[in-house]
């Protein structure tokens, strides 16, 4: 079966890789481009564990093909910080002890960044509700949005 040549941009990165059919995105980040952070949680798009941004939008990368991201912007996990600098969700998630198991959490942070950049002063209401497909297993939820709550200050402030 022949491979299909794909040249995207990764975290602001160009990058090109080879790709099957039938191989997803989330397969194509951890396995090809060694960016590992991305989980697989379900493999049907139910968990919110493999989320990452895809031109701007928030998507399951268990549910894209990696050969229909040619030409396109994918934002990861491991996009979120700036160097050694975490980004402030990272640093709140860490601060109300928002994770556990560490699954979920890189699927939770790429949903909650894109949550801010669209409502920078979310209700409790509304980061639930913008969280819903993400699932957790340990925490409960309430230290989670707590920890977005707390970013979301922080990033208001400047």
């Amino acid at each position: 079966m022949a491979k299909h040549h794909i040249e995207t941009t990764v975290n602001g990165d160009e990058v090109e890789f080879l790709c099957e059919t039938e191989e997803t995105l989330l397969d194509v980040l951890r396995d090809t481009l060694h960016l590992t952070g991305s989980k697989e949680g379900c493999a049907s798009g139910d968990c919110g564990a493999c989320s990452v941004m895809l031109d701007g939008r928030l998507v399951c990368s268990c549910l894209v093909l990696g050969c229909e991201v040619g030409g396109r912007r994918i934002e990861t996990i491991e996009g979120m910080a700036t160097g050694e600098k975490l980004h402030p969700l990272q640093q709140r998630f860490l601060e109300h002890a928002a994770l556990q198991c560490g699954i979920c959490t890189p699927g939770f942070l790429v949903a909650s960044k894109a949550l801010l950049e669209r409502t920078p002063d979310p209700t409790e209401h509304e980061i639930r509700y913008w969280l819903a497909g993400n699932l957790c297993r340990c925490t409960g939820y309430d230290k989670i949005v707590s920890a977005v709550m707390d970013a979301a200050a922080t990033l208001r402030r400047g």
